[in-house]
Parts: structure tokens; C-alpha cells; sequence
């Protein structure tokens, strides 16, 4: 069965003509940039698509420029692939970018948020004064036994981003950040300097954090629709109440990104879309677990071979009717009257049984009004056998996520209009 993850980008993933497609090829991802200009009070469509490149990378800038492009496209995927994720992570600013998407914050309040969020990034240290570097070839233990090493109560270097097993980035002073990459170079590591303006994720970022928790608490959030995972733990929110704290942690402490492709990974996800600027989320999770179908909808080359994936028979989902049979079979009976039993159990599951078999026996698909005869069947034996309500709802939740059915088409069910109600 499918089980899909979206995943958003953070910094670094900008460049000049980002979007520009989608907001030619999708109407709604049009609205969304002409929603990110108002909501700004500036044009932040024309620099995503012409520049100059220089502004673009100035971090109040960049922030809402990557969270409008992964928005447009979250909606640009929803319509044309329509497929509900299972899970939403974003590496640091896609955190907020997930949120969004999942319905937690909505979408004129992200861009403020992450335009300040960045100007308090960008004003917390001084231009020059600090930096960061993705250290590969020697493990994450060595990179935090180096900076500790390192760091002094006036110099200070710490792990910003645990990304996958070969890459830890580190951020802090420049100079400590330079003398961790020398001892790091003597153990066998390949640091890379990185092209941003601040050093992200560490305890330089505390006036920042607590300026961004003061924007936050002014804002009202809800519960997310998709299960959303944090950065600074790598587990799904509990709730609303949580954003405000997780989104002031993850300021200071380091994103925990191989640990959340770990999590999706352990929860059976099976196909991750990147949605934004770029394909690095979808080039770490390729290399870090080679059997998770990854794509970045931002390649048209990606875009079809998703669509190529999605349209074929590798992840098929369980068949709706078979799952049907085998959560009556599974219930368990808390009525002992055998005429009840017979009539509303044995009864009606031999005939769906019989027309399963019937509709395999021709090569075919049950139709939607078989699908809807073996509901009532499960119906028919959840009262048969006196199952509580709140185990009804749970067997339905079930059945209706593990075969990816639409339970809105299932709405003249009674018991399950009941339950709704």
C-alpha cells in the first residue's frame, strides 16, 4: 500500500525563477504568490521569478520566498495528485511550511511570521561574525565531541543539523566554526562552508528565539490535519498548544532531520514528495533509504515519474472489500444467540464472500456499489455481535485508511452518519 510523507524545504534551497512554473501552469499556485504579495505589502513574486539574486538571498526575504513557492506547490500537487499525505516534516523554516499546509497556521500569517522570523535570524548576529559548515565523511559523535572541544564561553561552534549519517552541519562564531574544520579535516571530514548570512540553529539564535516566541504568541493556531513532526524531537505534534514551544526550540537546538526520515521510514512510509525550491530533502532521504520512492515536485522529470508510480500496481492498497471480510472475521462476538449470530454474521458475510471470489474469478475490481454492500455486511456483523461504538469507529478508521477510501462517499451509511454526527 501507499503510504506518503511531504516534505518541505528550508534555506538554501532558493534560487532566482523559483515557482515561476507553477504559478504559469496552476491558477491556484497564481492566487497563492498574489496572496504572499498582499500579505507582505511588497512583491515577493517578482523576486522569486527575476531577483537580483543578491536580495533574494537576504534571509527576510528568502524565508517567505521558499514557504510561498512550497505552498503553491502543496496546493499545485493536491490538485493534481490529490492524494492525502500520511505525514508532514519540513527541514527548519519548511517546519512552519508543514504547519501551514496541514492547516495549523494559515497562509497570510506564515508569510508574516516567517519574514520577521528571518529578520530576527538575520539581526541576532552581526554579518560576519558567524557561520556554518556541513561537515561530511566522519560520524555526528565525533562532530559534537570536536565542537565541545572547540567551543569557548567567547568562541562558540555546536551542531546545528543532524541531516543524515555522512552529513552533521555545524554553526556558530567564525572562528571557532574554522578551527573545528581544521580538526575535523585531520580526521578524514570534507567540511563545506555554507551561503548563508547567520549561524542557524544554535545558541547564537537566542534573542532571535525569543523575539520569534513573542510574534508567536500573538497568533491563534489550530490542531493540524496531518500529523506534522517536529525538528528539534522528531515526533508528530500532540497539538495546537505545541507550536509555539517547538517552533522557539528549534531556534537554538539542532533539526533533527535523520532522525525524522528514521520516523517516517519506522512508520512504513513507502513514497516522499518534497514539495518547494530544489530536491535536497529528496536527494538525503534517496541516499539515506534508497527504498522510499522519493521525488521533488519541483522536476518535471520527478512530476511524471511520481504520476508514473501513483498510476501503476507497486503500492497498491488492500482491496476495500477483502479488508471488509477480514475485520468481521476479527471482531471480536459479545452475543451468544446463534439465530442473531447466523442471520447477521454468517449470513451476510458468506455472500460477500461469494461475490468477491466471483469478481477476482473475472480479473475485475469490486465496483463502488459492491464496496458499499460489503460495508453493510461489516455493519451487519458489528451489530450482530455487539461490538461498542467506540470500537465500530475505530475498525471504520481503520479500514478506510488502510485501503485509501474516501469515507465521504459513504455518507448514507446510518451507523456511520451516526457516528459522524
Amino acid at each position: 500500500m501507499r503510504k506518503i510523507a511531504l516534505v518541505f524545504p528550508g534555506q538554501g534551497s532558493q534560487y532566482t525563477g523559483m515557482g515561476k512554473a507553477f504559478y504559469e501552469q496552476y491558477a491556484i499556485a497564481k492566487e497563492t504568490f498574489e496572496e504572499a504579495d498582499e500579505a507582505l505589502g511588497f512583491g515577493l513574486t517578482s523576486l522569486c521569478f527575476e531577483g537580483p539574486e543578491e536580495q533574494l538571498r537576504r534571509t527576510e526575504f528568502t524565508q517567505p520566498a521558499i514557504l510561498a513557492h512550497s505552498v503553491a506547490a502543496y496546493r499545485a500537487y493536491m490538485q493534481e495528485v490529490g492524494i492525502k499525505p500520511h505525514f508532514m516534516a519540513g527541514h527548519s523554516l519548511g517546519e512552519i511550511t508543514a504547519l501551514t499546509c496541514s492547516g495549523a497556521i494559515p497562509f497570510a500569517d506564515a508569510i508574516r511570521i516567517v519574514n520577521k522570523r528571518g529578520q530576527f535570524m538575520q539581526e541576532a548576529v552581526t554579518i560576519g561574525t558567524g557561520a556554518m559548515s556541513a561537515i561530511s565523511n566522519v560520524s555526528a559523535i565525533e562532530v559534537e565531541r570536536v565542537c565541545r572541544e572547540t567551543s569557548t564561553e567567547q568562541e562558540l561552534v555546536a551542531v546545528s543539523n543532524y541531516n543524515s549519517p555522512s552529513q552533521t552541519v555545524i554553526a556558530g562564531h567564525v572562528a571557532a566554526v574554522e578551527a573545528a574544520e581544521q580538526k575535523l579535516k585531520g580526521l578524514g571530514a570534507q567540511p563545506i562552508r555554507l551561503k548563508v548570512s547567520a549561524p542557524f540553529h544554535c545558541p547564537l539564535m537566542n534573542t532571535a528565539a525569543f523575539q520569534l516566541e513573542q510574534e508567536l504568541l500573538q497568533r491563534a493556531f489550530s490542531d493540524p490535519k496531518t500529523s506534522v513532526i517536529a525538528n528539534y524531537n522528531a515526533l508528530p505534534y500532540a497539538g495546537a498548544n505545541r507550536i509555539v514551544q517547538a517552533l522557539t526550540l528549534q531556534m537554538t537546538e539542532p533539526i533533527q532531520w535523520h532522525a525524522t526520515m528514521q520516523f517516517l521510514k519506522n512508520q512504513g512510509v513507502n513514497v516522499l514528495v518534497e514539495l518547494g525550491p530544489g530536491a535536497v530533502l529528496r536527494n538525503l532521504m534517496k541516499k539515506t533509504f534508497p527504498s522510499i520512492y522519493s521525488y521533488s515536485y519541483d522536476k518535471e522529470e520527478d512530476r511524471a515519474g511520481l504520476n508514473e508510480l501513483l498510476s501503476s500496481d507497486k503500492l497498491e492498497y488492500p482491496c476495500f472489500v477483502s479488508r471488509c471480510l477480514a475485520i468481521a472475521v476479527c471482531t471480536r462476538n459479545h452475543n451468544w444467540n446463534e439465530e442473531e449470530y447466523q442471520t447477521g454474521v454468517i449470513a451476510p458475510y458468506r455472500r460477500i464472500q461469494s461475490m468477491l471470489a466471483e469478481v477476482e474469478q473475472n480479473g475485475q475490481k469490486p465496483t463502488l456499489e459492491q464496496k458499499h454492500d460489503a460495508l453493510r455486511m461489516l455493519q451487519s456483523v458489528f451489530a450482530a455481535k455487539k461490538a461498542p461504538l467506540d470500537e465500530q469507529e475505530e475498525r471504520f478508521a481503520q479500514l478506510f485508511e488502510e485501503t485509501n477510501t474516501r469515507r465521504e462517499l459513504f455518507d448514507e451509511v446510518p451507523v456511520i452518519q451516526a457516528r459522524q454526527s
